[in-house]
């Protein structure tokens, strides 16, 4: 299913559940869900403040040029 997502995280959220933390996906790009995988610094990186994306299966950034009116966010 296709889906939209508004990404407001800009990292990993750290959990420390033993000797080892883990670093869970707030960006949602991760190709290891639910962990993170590094790919928010490439979003970092290609997005702009206040603009739309959608990353195709290769992890390449498309920004949507239209609006979208009546969508909510959560």
């Amino acid at each position: 299913m296709a889906r939209i997502v508004k990404r407001t995280a800009t990292g990993p959220l750290k959990l420390d559940p033993g000797a080892e933390p883990k670093w869970i996906c707030m960006c949602g790009l991760s190709r290891n869900q639910p962990f993170c995988d590094g790919s928010h610094k490439k979003a970092a990186e290609a997005e702009g403040a206040g603009k739309l994306y959608w990353y195709d299966q290769q992890g390449a950034c498309h920004e949507v040029a239209d609006s979208f009116p009546g969508m909510r966010s959560a």
